[in-house]
Formats: structure tokens, sequence, C-alpha cells
């Protein structure tokens, strides 16, 4: 085994030799996934109505949240407003997620059988993009029957490029270092929970005083939010310096996540 792996090409041409095992690796994800459940399928749109109707009751009818107006100019249901944010970071999530347990859960295979250790957390994107597409089918029709539906919604798709990009980057990082300490995982749940709260997806980026505002500015799903919601629910295009600073960003994390995980992971492969 170990031959092999001091001949190995490339990593992206090496990627590419093993994308059948991508795809199958992903597949059985789809399939396991929901295996003896009566609802089935279900469940992965059962999950995220469920988020979705705790929030917008918790924000838009106990504290009384009030969401702009879309693109047509008299809608301005809370609901899809908080929809279209949760897209975003229900896909960051999963993917950030996904690949952090990913390479734990391959630990005895790649024991046994050479492949290369990413192959995993790419699987569990293209899972994760998978439910992301179903929820932005769902959102879409809804805007729709709100007669709140435009050309920009076409280009929706292109906020997940980014958003996949950062969170396989640090999820690919944390990865590794979850397998040494297991503390990993229970800080990223913890992490998490912040993050959602500081990113304006229950609120709007308006009612933060401005003295913060900058520090959620930093944030990339701050900008990758409103990037959807521009598309989405306002009807318009994001400006170019947000999605400079979304695609440049999240390329860095994708290219420095990718690189430590690599360095990593050969050294852990032995510990899982």
């Amino acid at each position: 085994m170990s031959t092999t792996r001091t001949s190995r090409p490339g990593a992206v041409t090496e990627l590419w030799s093993y994308r059948s095992l991508i795809r199958n690796l992903a597949r059985r994800d789809l399939a396991v996934r929901y295996k003896k459940s009566i609802l089935g399928w279900g469940w992965s749109l059962i999950n995220p109505a469920a988020n979705l109707a705790t929030y917008t009751l918790v924000f838009g009818v106990i504290l009384k949240g009030v969401a702009p107006h879309g693109h047509n100019r008299h809608m301005h249901i809370f609901a899809l407003y908080l929809f279209t944010g949760l897209i975003v970071w229900n896909c960051f999530n999963a993917v950030l997620t996904g690949a952090i347990s990913a390479l734990q859960g391959m630990g005895t295979l790649l024991n046994k059988v050479y492949f290369p250790p990413s192959c995993p957390g790419l699987a569990s994107m293209l899972t994760s993009v998978t439910q992301a597409g179903m929820e932005t089918t769902i959102l879409v029709l809804a805007l729709a029957l709100a007669s709140n539906a435009w050309w920009t919604l076409w280009l929706l798709p292109l906020v997940f490029i980014p958003t996949v990009a950062v969170g396989l980057g640090i999820g690919l990082a944390l990865s590794a270092y979850n397998v040494l300490y297991r503390d990993v995982g229970y800080l990223v749940t913890i992490g998490m929970n912040l993050l959602f709260y500081g990113t304006p997806i229950v609120y709007t980026l308006d009612r933060v005083p401005h003295t913060f505002r900058w520090v959620l500015k930093i944030n990339p799903l701050t900008e990758l939010v409103g990037i959807a919601r521009d598309l989405a629910y306002f009807g318009r295009l994001p400006t170019a310096i947000d999605m400079g600073y979304c695609l440049a960003l999240s390329a860095l994390v994708l290219v420095v996540g990718w690189n430590v995980f690599n360095i990593k992971a050969r050294a852990v492969i032995e510990d899982l």
C-alpha cells in the first residue's frame, strides 16, 4: 500500500480517477440515510420545515419580526424571508458537519483499501448539495405562488458554490483533527450555534447596532445569505464587491482547508 501512496498522481487527477467511488459513496449515503423509515425521504423536508416553523413562530410571531418588502413591493412574508436565508445555512451546516464525520466513518475501509481520504468528504458534500437542491426547489415554488418570482432566481444556485467551498474547506481541515481529538466535534456544535445567531438569518442586518455590524460583515455567511436574498427575495443582482469577496474568501478557505487536510490525513489514518 505504501507503493501506491508514493506513486500517486496530482491530487485533482487522482480524485478524478476515483469519481466513480465518490458517486457510489454518495448513493450509498442517500440510500441508507432513511432506510427502514416509514416516511423515508420525507424527513429530508420535514426537518427543515420544522425548523422553519419554529423560527417563524418565535421570531416572526412572538418577537414580532417583520420582513422587508420583496420584489413585487407588497409581499413581506417573514417565513419566506427566513427560508431564503435558511437554505444557505442548511447547506453550509450539512457540508461542514458531514465532512467532519466522513473521514472517521470510513476509517476501517481506509485501513484496508487505499483511496484518497478526501473521497468520503466529497461524497458527503454531494449528499448535502442534493438536499439543498430540494429545499431550493420548494423555495422557488413558494415564491412563485406568492407572485415574487423573478429572473434572478435562475442565478440562485450560484450562491451554493462559495457556500459549499467554505463548508468543505473548514470541514475537511477539522475532520483530521476530529480523529485525534474527539473534543473537536463538541466544540464545532457550540461554534455552529454561535455562528447561526451571528449570521443575520432570523433578523435583518439593519437591526444590529453599527458598533457591532462590522463583526457580522466579516462573516462570509452574512454576505452569502444577503446575496441569496438579493437574488430570490428582492429580485436584484448583488454588488460585484459582495460577490467578489465571497468568491475570493471561499476559494482561500477551500485551498487552505484542503492542504491542511492532505497534510494531516496521512498521519491520522492509522489512528482511525
